[in-house]
């Protein structure tokens, strides 16, 4: 008999990401909504929804049923054995971790470190590109707790907490129950149908999707040498194999040979790169009298990586999925004409939407 998938919720750390540090070392997932006291005894629903009221008198109906129903999700739906994703805004990587316990009012003098469920995080560098797009907009709406369960999203969650990837929705799962099924809005209205999406993270993701579907493999490279000559840089890029750890050559002057001198190594993969990455490039550094090196690192660093790279903050710059689509953006006026034919993209405005605590 096939075990039941458990079910899986996202539960953030802060508007900007203020709790997350804390979130992993305290081995927790939660925090926020300081106005509302410990829920402990509250045993219903109904109770939550008036320590809500108490906490903020001012609200009407719809945003105290918003709040009680993440806060009853956090108090009593979860469940020990669930999976708790953690988007993370400080990092553009993803936490993912097995609920281990009750809820907690915890007695921290910080507010905003009260309500929380202990967890503990199998996965803390998930990288966004390991998963598929419209499960990363399930990931993008702006509540503080919600479930996970539209295209089959709680079993690929699942699968990326074992091997790191999103296999994608199951031919006969593709279309499920909502994404925050427990999290009504005014009036019980579905919350797939109401909740703000983060528009900004939505269209990153997008364009991120895009450029790893045009320029994937080698021609990543290619994309990294036009954002460099946008920036001042004259580039030489290396042939496919025998590059020696070095993708592209970037230096200044008209000839690419004045200093600032960059060694390039570009990797596509949606993996975080490991330690020996680092150590090839920072041979490379040495061997070729570059002043500076540059490594795009399309799905992140693990953890190890991180820490060779401790001292080498003013030789080694590192640049995951992110980063390079900052890099895009900010010179795309400047990218050559075919670069910007087959990555189309256009500025636009639109209204901030708040989350929720």
């Amino acid at each position: 008999m096939t075990a039941a998938t458990p079910r899986v919720w996202i539960v953030r750390a802060g508007r900007h990401g203020e709790r997350e540090n804390w979130a992993l070392d305290s081995q927790v997932a939660g925090g926020g909504f300081r106005e509302v006291t410990d829920l402990s005894k509250a045993t219903a629903r109904d109770a939550v929804a008036d320590l809500v009221r108490v906490g903020f008198p001012d609200a009407g109906a719809g945003l105290v049923a918003n709040y009680a129903g993440q806060l009853w999700a956090l108090r009593e739906r979860i469940a020990v054995g669930d999976v708790v994703v953690m988007p993370m805004k400080t990092s553009g990587q993803i936490a993912i971790g097995r609920v281990t316990g009750g809820y907690n009012y915890l007695p921290d003098p910080d507010p905003d470190r009260r309500h929380v469920r202990p967890v503990e995080w199998l996965r803390t560098d998930v990288p966004r590109t390991a998963i598929k797009q419209d499960l990363l907009y399930t990931l993008g709406a702006f509540l503080t707790i919600c479930e996970v369960s539209r295209n089959d999203g709680a079993w690929r969650m699942t699968q990326v907490l074992e091997s790191g990837h999103d296999p994608g929705a199951r031919p006969a799962h593709g279309k499920s129950a909502s994404v925050a099924s427990d999290v009504p809005q005014a009036g019980d209205v579905e919350a797939d149908t109401t909740v703000a999406v983060d528009v900004e993270r939505y269209a990153r993701d997008r364009i991120t999707s895009a450029v790893i579907e045009r320029y994937a493999g080698h021609k990543l490279e290619h994309l990294v040498a036009a954002v460099l000559d946008a920036e001042g840089f004259v580039c030489t890029v290396t042939k496919a194999s025998g590059d020696g750890g070095v993708d592209v050559f970037a230096g200044r002057g008209p000839l690419g040979l004045d200093s600032p001198r960059l060694v390039v190594q570009v990797k596509s993969d949606a993996n975080p790169v490991g330690v020996d990455v680092v150590q090839k490039l920072q041979g490379a550094l040495g061997a070729h009298g570059a002043d500076q090196a540059l490594l795009v690192a399309w799905g992140g660093l693990n953890g190890n990586a991180r820490a060779q790279l401790i001292n080498q903050h003013f030789r080694i710059r590192v640049w995951d999925a992110d980063d390079l689509i900052d890099a895009v953006c900010r010179n795309y006026l400047r990218l050559p004409d075919e670069v910007r034919a087959e990555l189309p993209l256009k500025q636009v405005w639109v209204l901030v939407e708040e989350d929720a605590p």
